[in-house]
């Protein structure tokens, strides 16, 4: 774990470039880098001296607490009129017999599954279908809200919106306060992939653009409601085009707001059209949510989902700017393990998350999904948890 004290060695270190060093002291003042400053730290930057940069920040704004909520998720459907080329989970309408489509009575049955659970927030997300338009969304979120009045509402992606709305004929302010009034609380930051069009065209170009997606964030946060953002990364995109993106987060954000968190996402190879790509590594992975927590000085969190880079590489990703590592899930979710992500069965109970972060010497706090605290298990011993033992040693005299 990085200090105060390592950003003091790092600013005085004699082998350290003057580009990377004067990188160093804005971070050290509380100056925003630039583009070129974030694609050099790309292009230039070792691991170790990420960590104590974004650590530095991380801690600034944090200290040791890292969040996690309890949550399920729900997926109406794997089918989809979108062909990503990176996409493992969805089927194609012609591959229908491959997938699954739920009934609004099928979804609120998974959500009754859980009645006497305590979970917050209830996730959902998935394929692109006809048959899913505005007036299906609003019955279904209109019914959670109704069953059970608690549960946060977080669903649906600018990509399905902007199908939706199409759909219906209405613009994207008309559309989302329709949505609000049903009862979404919050969007999930979902099919940002790589905002650029010379990338986005390749692998993602029959659905919404990055300006679309950006412009239905907006509207919600118009409304003063708050979504979440991603960046799918490590296939064919570069560095520049990475840095371009999070420039495009970092603008809208500071019109509106309305971000609470960043999630850089993987790009798993298997099962999809793009598995001739190499993943990238895991020194990859840390360096990327370093760079995330430094160049989005304006975004409160950032979050590893442990599900889609393994337990371990979440725990080492809490060094690395990260403050946040998703929820229970309860084996709710195809999404990763069906990109061949380490976790095929992903779920946790409290105790195994709460265990997950002391393990690296920081604080769990269990939030909801607007980041009000729900519970902090720092001093929480649960009931069965074993105890380590001690022995006394022989003294010799």
């Amino acid at each position: 774990m990085y200090t105060v004290q390592d950003l003091a060695i790092l600013l005085n270190h004699q082998n350290i470039s003057s580009e990377l060093k004067a990188i160093a002291q804005k971070v050290a003042d509380g100056k925003r880098i630039t583009f070129d400053d974030g694609v050099y730290l790309y292009k230039n930057a070792e691991l170790s001296y990420l960590g104590v940069l974004a650590n530095y920040i991380r801690e600034k704004k944090h200290g040791d607490k890292t969040f996690f909520n309890r949550n399920f998720h729900l997926e109406p459907t794997n089918l989809c009129v979108y062909d990503c080329k990176f996409c493992s989970y969805s089927r194609l309408i012609k591959q229908k017999e491959e997938g699954w489509a739920l009934t609004l009575d099928e979804m609120l049955d998974v959500v009754k599954k859980y009645d006497n659970e305590p979970v917050t927030e209830v996730h959902i997300v998935g394929g692109v279908l006809p048959q899913y338009d505005v007036e299906f969304y609003s019955a279904l979120f209109t019914a959670i809200k109704k069953h059970r009045p608690e549960l946060h509402v977080k669903a649906l992606t600018p990509v399905e919106y902007h199908y939706i709305f199409k759909k219906a004929k209405i613009d994207y302010a008309t559309g989302m306060k329709l949505m609000k009034d049903a009862g979404l609380e919050s969007i999930p930051g979902g099919g940002a992939e790589i905002f650029h069009p010379e990338i986005r065209e390749q692998i993602a170009k029959d659905k919404c653009t990055g300006e679309q997606w950006l412009a239905i964030h907006e509207e919600w946060h118009k409304l003063g409601m708050r979504s979440n953002a991603t960046m799918l990364y490590g296939h064919i995109e570069s560095f520049e085009h990475r840095v371009d993106h999070m420039e495009q987060l970092r603008q809208l954000q500071g019109k509106t707001g309305g971000f609470q968190t960043f999630i850089p996402l993987k790009f798993r190879n298997q099962h999809n059209q793009m598995s001739n790509v190499p993943e990238v590594s895991v020194i990859e992975d840390l360096r990327n949510y370093a760079i995330g927590r430094i160049y989005l000085d304006n975004f409160d969190h950032i979050k590893a989902y442990w599900a889609m880079i393994s337990r371990e590489t979440a725990q080492m990703s809490l060094s690395f700017g990260v403050d946040d590592i998703d929820g229970t899930l309860d084996d709710t979710t195809k999404i990763y393990s069906m990109a061949g992500a380490e976790e095929q069965n992903p779920a946790m109970s409290t105790q195994e998350l709460v265990a997950l972060i002391k393990q690296v010497g920081r604080k769990p706090i269990e939030r909801d999904t607007l980041y009000n605290v729900v519970t902090d298990y720092t001093d929480v011993v649960f009931e069965n948890e074993v105890k380590p033992s001690y022995y006394k040693l022989p003294v010799i005299n």
